[in-house]
């Protein structure tokens, strides 16, 4: 991607960061007499959208996935799983003993595992897993050879032969049925793609991790429920199975860009590529363990967020989509990322004025249906690791939690909108919980 696209990404943060700036603005200038009235009409329809994607999720609830329908070995196609592995020694041995205990025939199923330029023992280990196991694919690159997860994951993909591609994290642990059942759903819903549900392994180590679980139930919550009303639905960059043949249509994997899941996810939409959302099984992974580790990994999402709202905004807006789909996407990218900071300095504002703030009943809707994503998507049944006695108390501190947001997505607007940026990709420990 050349020089002119980074100067188009940093001039429309600009513009963005603008434009959040005036909103915020104008109703301290102006006074407008009846502006609450006008937030609490927002307010409203806000609450009304997010209560309809929420509500979405009883269905999902009531027709539960106990009656899949078990498909015999000779109807399952041919599986690639691909994991790009950077400096996991921790992680890597577990997860390969994981995956060649996953039911599923051996004949149809190829692993690879991309050892991305390790500076640790990670090439020693798959080294002597490689004689242990006749199935591991290793591939190797040079710790130079640029791209990212995405990079290694476009490298492998000319190494593979399967039908369909699974994604998975280094640090990633499956049931051992995953498999079967999620190519029972995959084959009900005629989905080009299907994101597995993520969920915490390490839930009960600290307040930050039990805070991402939290997060993560709030998440899938929203998604699942996003896929019903609009069928807007998002990849989460582990545990995604997609086609191989709808990838490479697509264009494979983004090299260009810090979260290669979310721009997949918009180019997929464009394509007219379903995305499933499987809330079990799920795939469980590591939550970061400290405040330091936490923003490092938020920051990221919270760019790659942007930048491909900010790379294929115009397409959204086109024909290719349908109306229901530009709503959502709106809906949900104000909601994201206009209103933490359109909030935040309408606080600044009012602090340094002394006036009561002028969006806090849009700030309070937004909360306020986060809370009951949280309550209801760690109160649901569900496979693996679940977050136990949910109370007030705790849906309150999940709330406190969930403000980061609102430091996060201003900060990262502003770096992106003044400083002159290079794609970097930071990896997240994973310490084999």
């Amino acid at each position: 991607m050349s020089n002119g696209f980074y100067k188009n990404r940093r001039l429309k943060s600009f513009l963005f960061l603008a434009v959040c700036l005036l909103v915020s603005t104008i109703p301290h200038i102006f006074q407008f007499k009846h502006f609450l009235f006008f937030t609490i009409t927002i307010s409203f329809l806000v609450a009304c959208y997010g209560l309809n994607v929420i509500s979405k999720n009883i269905k999902r609830s009531v027709f539960s996935q106990s009656n899949e329908k078990i498909i015999s070995d000779d109807k399952l196609p041919a599986l690639d799983i691909l994991v790009a592995a950077r400096d996991e020694e921790n992680v890597i041995e577990r997860l390969v003993e994981r995956l060649f205990n996953l039911d599923y025939p051996i004949n149809k199923l190829n692993i690879y595992i991309i050892d991305d330029g390790s500076s640790d023992k990670t090439p020693l280990i798959l080294e002597r897993l490689s004689k242990e196991f006749d199935k591991l694919k290793i591939i190797t690159r040079s710790a130079n050879a640029g791209g990212g997860k995405s990079g290694a994951l476009n490298y492998a993909l000319k190494f593979t032969h399967g039908e369909w591609l699974l994604i998975l994290d280094a640090d990633a642990q499956l049931k051992n049925d995953t498999l079967p059942r999620l190519f029972s759903f995959v084959y009900e819903g005629s989905w080009s793609a299907v994101q597995l549900r993520k969920s915490v392994i390490n839930v009960s180590k600290n307040f930050l991790t039990t805070c991402q679980s939290m997060e993560m139930a709030m998440d899938a919550i929203f998604q699942y429920g996003r896929l019903s009303v609009a069928g807007v639905s998002e990849l989460r960059g582990n545990g995604q199975l997609i086609n191989k043949e709808v990838l490479l249509k697509c264009g494979s994997f983004n090299e260009d860009t810090v979260t290669d899941d979310l721009d997949l996810s918009l180019r997929l939409l464009l394509s007219k590529s379903k995305i499933g959302i499987l809330w079990d099984p799920p795939v469980m992974e590591e939550a970061v363990e400290n405040i330091s580790a936490l923003f490092s990994q938020r920051q990221r999402w919270a760019e790659g967020g942007l930048q491909r709202f900010f790379d294929y905004g115009e397409q959204l807006f086109s024909k290719k989509i349908e109306l229901i789909q530009k709503f959502d996407l709106t809906f949900f990218f104000i909601l994201q990322y206009a209103l933490p900071i359109i909030s935040l300095i309408d606080l600044i504002l009012s602090i340094a004025l002394m006036e009561s703030p002028s969006y806090w009943p849009i700030s309070i809707t937004a909360f306020t249906l986060s809370g009951i994503a949280v309550w209801y998507g760690s109160s649901c049944k569900s496979e693996g690791p679940v977050l136990q006695n949910l109370n007030l108390m705790m849906m309150l501190v999940s709330l406190v939690y969930l403000s980061h947001w609102f430091l996060v997505i201003p900060w990262v607007t502003i770096k992106m909108s003044i400083f002159p940026k290079k794609i970097l990709w930071k990896k997240t420990l994973h310490t084999g919980v």
